[in-house]
């Protein structure tokens, strides 16, 4: 083999594995379409439940003072706002930075980072992985698919939610600004409008990042982003006031699109996946980014025990199937059930009036959608 472990992807899930597996002895080669360092969309509010694991894959996090998240914001349509407490709360730091730092850590300590490397193929074979690159071939003897939302290796795989008929939960858009604003450090606000809802809070450097989600009828209604913004986003007083009273780090947005959050599966074609390859959950809900992280170090575990021979490939990809439901499945299935309720006006505005007189209830779904540390 080539080397033991390919990873296709270079997201937090990707990276943080990379990291784990290269510590325990383990030859890792991880591939990246991009160039390291470069800006992500992400709503970059990270949950308090991964910081240990990012200490242990040496980023030094207290060093760099970042702002620490304790409260949620969320306001409808009609302006009643909700203001509830985190009880674990996050920490802002851009794509950007963090992965840029994971990488740099990565390279020392022994991964071969490829980034500026499409991949045009993976394949399970008898007894290894096949990873195609433009320019090369490599034979490892575990892949893990960590390439994200949507990607050409699940058009070649022809997963089934590519295919799914367009709904509100698998035709979306992603726009990302960094702004300078005049807005408190320890909030994360969530302010919805007709299709969509857009959230913001502090990152490093005095920036706040303020990304949106909305549907792509939207999009083409309007005609272009900055006409859309005008039309649906400033319909909420408090997004008009962040558009028209901050300072744009950048004269133009990051964008992506056919953002799915339907059902994935956590093995497909005899690999195990890794962050949102193997599902997504909905912003409003937060945690992507630790979810990402969570499922690599479960499979970190049994990739560990795998190649020491302790079980065989089939009995390691069948535990981590279990232990990824049972970890993931019930967040993901709320977090599909708020998404279903948000962005269409009136229930918004019953939702958030609702949950506005009910605290209880507030709690019981940021619970549901929020891990412990790993």
């Amino acid at each position: 083999m080539d080397y033991d472990i390919g990873i296709v992807g270079a997201g937090l899930a990707g990276l943080t594995t990379a990291i784990q597996l290269r510590k325990k002895g383990y030859s890792v080669v991880l591939f990246e379409k991009n160039g390291f360092p470069f800006h992500r969309v992400c709503g970059e509010y990270i949950s308090v439940e991964s910081w240990d694991y990012l200490l242990d894959c040496g980023i030094d996090l207290a060093d760099m003072q970042l702002p620490i998240i304790k409260k949620l914001q969320v306001s409808s349509l009609n302006g009643t706002l909700l203001t509830a407490d985190l009880d674990l709360g996050g920490f802002g730091i851009s794509r950007y930075k963090i992965d840029g730092l994971l990488a740099l850590k990565a390279r020392e300590i022994g991964v071969e980072v490829r980034d500026n490397c499409k991949i045009s193929g993976m394949q399970r074979l008898s007894d290894h992985y096949r990873i195609e690159a433009s320019d090369d071939e490599v034979r490892v003897q575990l892949a893990i698919g960590s390439f994200g939302k949507r990607s050409n290796i699940d058009v070649q795989w022809r997963r089934s939610f590519l295919a799914r008929k367009l709904n509100n939960l698998n035709n979306h858009i992603g726009i990302k600004y960094h702004i300078k604003a005049d807005f408190p450090d320890d909030i994360i606000a969530l302010h919805n409008f007709k299709d969509g809802y857009c959230g913001i809070s502090k990152i490093e450097e005095e920036q706040y990042c303020m990304c949106y989600l909305t549907t792509a009828a939207n999009l083409q209604q309007s005609g272009g982003i900055k006409e859309m913004e005008r039309q649906f986003l400033y319909q909420n007083k408090y997004l008009k006031q962040l558009f028209e009273q901050s300072e744009f780090c950048y004269s133009q947005p990051l964008s992506i699109s056919q953002v799915s959050f339907d059902n994935k599966e956590p093995v497909f074609a005899g690999t195990p996946l890794i962050g949102d390859a193997c599902g997504m959950i909905t912003p409003l809900c937060g945690n992507g980014m630790s979810m990402a992280m969570h499922s690599g170090k479960l499979l970190t575990v049994l990739v560990d025990r795998y190649i020491q021979q302790q079980i065989s490939l089939d009995e390691m990809l069948g535990l981590y199937t279990d232990q990824w439901r049972k970890q993931f499945a019930a967040r993901l299935h709320v977090g599909r059930i708020v998404q279903a309720r948000f962005g269409k006006v009136w229930q918004t505005d019953l939702f958030v009036s609702l949950l506005k007189k009910m605290p209880v209830l507030t709690n019981a779904i940021v619970k549901r959608t929020h891990g412990r540390g790993f």
